[in-house]
């Protein structure tokens, strides 16, 4: 893996890039592996160049909802560092990988100086903010089926159909009780969208997978696509 698996990265122009890349270091992200937690200051900046990380916020009786996953093709962490702000949620690694990090002084320079990693990174705030107002619609609206698959299909585009997940972590991502994950997947591998076994899924007819899932995912996909088609080298 590289720098330029992760998507933002990969948009910047080469002096851009090069310049930026001075400050890059490639770390291994451990699944489970906490990033920051409510009221943390963040200093470090991640670009993942595989896997996933989730933002969770966590209610008082323990229980936790999934709002935002960041892949290859994101960036977690730049709006509070940048800010010198807090983080406001709990951040972990879902699946293991990789990922570019970056400690915020030198990002900070990059931007002043000019660097187009800044635009790419207020771009994908925005991305990121209409993300987490689509998943507060789809939890209202959406039936718990619906947004499972939903959350399915965007892990599929990030690591592709065989996803090694528990039923604690898709209960979390869609805010419902582990027996309710156990139905939805039991009624999915039924109609052969998916065999699970393990804490492991395979996703096996994904155009059935789609049918299945509510408008959510094809309307983030939609925003990105957007907001940084003409930025796209």
């Amino acid at each position: 893996m590289s720098a330029k698996d992760n998507q933002l990265l990969a948009m910047l122009a080469a002096a851009d890039f090069a310049a930026l890349n001075k400050h890059l270091r490639t770390i291994e992200l451990h699944a489970g592996e906490s990033l920051a937690r409510p009221g943390d200051e963040i200093r470090t900046v991640y670009f993942p160049q595989s896997g996933i990380v989730s933002y969770l916020v966590e209610v008082a009786d323990g229980d936790m909802v999934q709002t935002c996953m960041i892949g290859r093709d994101g960036v977690v962490g730049a709006p509070q560092a940048l800010d010198q702000k807090v983080s406001l949620n709990k951040i972990i690694v879902q699946l293991p990988g990789t990922a570019s990090v970056i400690d915020r002084d030198p990002l900070y320079r990059a931007i002043l100086s000019g660097n187009g990693i800044g635009k790419l990174i207020a771009t994908h705030t925005q991305f990121f903010t209409a993300e987490i107002q689509q998943t507060a619609a789809c939890n209202a609206l959406h039936p718990v089926t619906a947004r499972m698959c939903r959350w399915m299909l965007r892990m599929m585009d990030l690591v592709g159909t065989d996803v090694p997940l528990t039923q604690d972590y898709l209960a979390a991502m869609i805010g419902v009780r582990r027996s309710s994950v156990s139905e939805v997947a039991s009624g999915l591998q039924s109609k052969g969208i998916i065999t699970y076994a393990r804490g492991h899924i395979h996703i096996v007819n994904t155009a059935r997978l789609m049918e299945s899932s509510c408008e959510c995912h094809e309307a983030v996909k939609q925003n990105y696509e957007r907001l940084f088609g003409n930025l796209r080298s």
